[in-house]
Parts: C-alpha cells; structure tokens; sequence
C-alpha cells in the first residue's frame, strides 16, 4: 500500500480508503436503498451491518495497510464501532463521518449545522456509535441553500468546527456538497476545512479546472468517491462491448489517482477479492491499455449522457 500526506493535517493515509456501505445482493447499496428514510434518521440502525462477511473485508483492508475508513449512515457507524471492538487494527486507522440528518438535504438549509449546541449533541451521539474518543474526520457538506438562506452561515461552521476541535471531540473537518464549484469554492476558501470530500471521476471531472488547485492552495487533501459512477462505469461497459470489467475497474481507479491534486481514492465493497484487486491496482501506473478502455466508454450514450448531467450539476449557479 502507498501512503501520502493528507494536506496540512500531519496525517499519512493509504491512498485508497474504505467506504462503509453494505451491499444488497442486486449489488446496490444497503439502507439507503431499502429504506431511505429510516437510514438517513439518527438512531435507526438496521440489522444485518457488521457481520461476518464484513469482518472478513475489515480483516483484509488491515492486511492491505488500508487506514482510512469513511461511513454515513447510522447503521454504518455502529458496525464500523462494534467491528473496531471485535478485531481490533494493527496500525492506527483514521475514521471519517458525517452528522446523521443534518447534511444534503436531509436538513432545510442545514441549519442544524450552524447550531454549535446542536451539532456538539450530534458529534457526541456519533461518538457513542462508534466507540471512540474523537472523530478523526468530521465530514461538513451543506447546500447552496444553506449559505443563500443565512448570510453568516458558512462563519457560524468556522465557529462551530473551532469549538469541537477546542473541545477534543472532532480532529479535522471536511467540506464536502452536492452543489457543484461555487459551494466547494467559498467553503475552501474560507479555510476553515482540512480536506475536501468529492466525486470524481473520469465523467465527473470538472473539479480538475478549479477546485483542486484551490484546495492544494489552502494545504488541503483531496479525497475522491464514486470512481465507479455508482456502478454505471459497467452499463457504459456493456454498451461498449467491453467484457474485461477488472481491467477496466482497475484503470478507472488508476485514473482517479493520477490526477493531479488527489490524494485518495475511497472505494466500497462487500467482497473480498474486489478489494484486493482494488488495491493492487495502484501498484502499476496509469498506462495506454487504461485509456484505450476509457477511450471507448467515451463513445457510448450512456457516457455522453452522464457526463453531460454531471458537468451541468456541477457548474450551477
């Protein structure tokens, strides 16, 4: 496993990260995709999360050298809690998450995130979920409509993120939303964030213009999700007649990485050899085999059709 320096924070990190999602046997998402409601509410925790299967994933990242592990949903920060408990690491690991009902929309405005009292609960509550003393990362990620609502907003998290580092409950903050360049922008620019959280891939892409360079500016580490586009990379594949879904995977990882101001790529599995063959893949670079499959999923509709979707969701006002 390769390590970097995750921007100005004094922390090394496996280049590729662990997401915490769970998997349905249709291969998408556990919680979110059974029951949105009750996986985005704080203290619905849904059975079946932490099992063996899982365990055997957390035995082989610790193997792999993997230290950095990012979860969501309540459901994911119990078993990543409980799992910690059952087999403990062999090197020190670092855990990113987020405050339960309160980014995205899942909060009007998210203005549960500017109230330090609120926020302190929160930070605390996830603190009892997952059995530690601190949150290494906590992941920030409002809206536009957060900082169009409440012209104080984005000084009211500057303020709110201070308090919880004074008080030793959260290590770092990351800036992450759903509401492209310009929010990624003010947030980074602010400085008062650690790390960025981002999409990105090779059809999601805009944040290679300016919110890379921005972040490296400020000493920021970049951290990238979704290389995979959500599982839609293998339908572009399947249009583009391209049966070789390893080699692909393996150069859609590889690209990610490659580009410049990324520090780490998460990715999220529920099979062990997956994650090996996800690991390994950064022991080669990025070579001309990897384009020329890129190169063709370029070709296909559902490519044109998503990286146009993206590229607008991205660039909004």
């Amino acid at each position: 496993m390769k390590f970097v320096a995750l921007g100005k924070t004094g922390v090394e990190v496996s280049v590729l990260g662990m997401g915490g999602h769970e998997y349905l046997s249709n291969g998408k998402s556990r919680g979110f995709n059974e029951d949105f409601q009750k996986s985005t509410t704080p203290g619905m925790i849904l059975e079946g999360f932490g099992n063996e299967n899982r365990l055997k994933v957390l035995k082989n990242a610790y193997e792999l050298g993997i230290n950095f592990f990012d979860v969501t949903q309540d459901s994911e920060k119990e078993a990543l809690g409980r799992n910690l408990k059952q087999m403990p690491p062999p090197h020190e690991i670092y855990v990113q998450t987020r405050p339960e009902g309160m980014v995205y929309t899942y909060d009007k405005n998210n203005v549960k995130m500017g109230n330090l009292e609120l926020l302190r609960a929160e930070v605390q509550r996830i603190l009892r979920l997952l059995q530690r003393d601190a949150i290494d990362f906590l992941n920030i990620a409002p809206m536009k409509c957060a900082f169009d609502h409440d012209p104080e907003y984005l000084e009211k998290l500057g303020y709110n993120i201070a308090a919880l580092k004074k008080e030793g409950l959260i290590r770092f903050a990351c800036a992450d939303t759903f509401s492209g360049e310009e929010t990624y922008l003010r947030m980074i620019e602010s400085s008062y964030f650690d790390i960025i959280y981002i999409n990105f891939n090779f059809a999601d892409h805009q944040a290679g213009n300016k919110v890379f360079k921005a972040a490296k500016a400020q000493g920021m580490g970049v951290i990238g999700r979704e290389a995979y586009m959500k599982g839609q990379l293998f339908q572009m594949a399947k249009e583009a007649g391209i049966t070789d879904t390893k080699a692909l995977a393996d150069a859609a990882l590889r690209w990610c990485l490659m580009q410049e101001g990324v520090d780490m790529v998460i990715y999220g599995t529920g099979k062990v050899d997956h994650l090996i063959n996800a690991a390994e893949a950064f022991n080669k670079p990025f070579a001309r085999d990897d384009q020329v499959l890129i190169d063709q999923i370029k070709t296909t509709e559902l490519y044109r059709k998503y990286e146009s979707d993206k590229t607008a969701e991205f660039m909004q006002k």
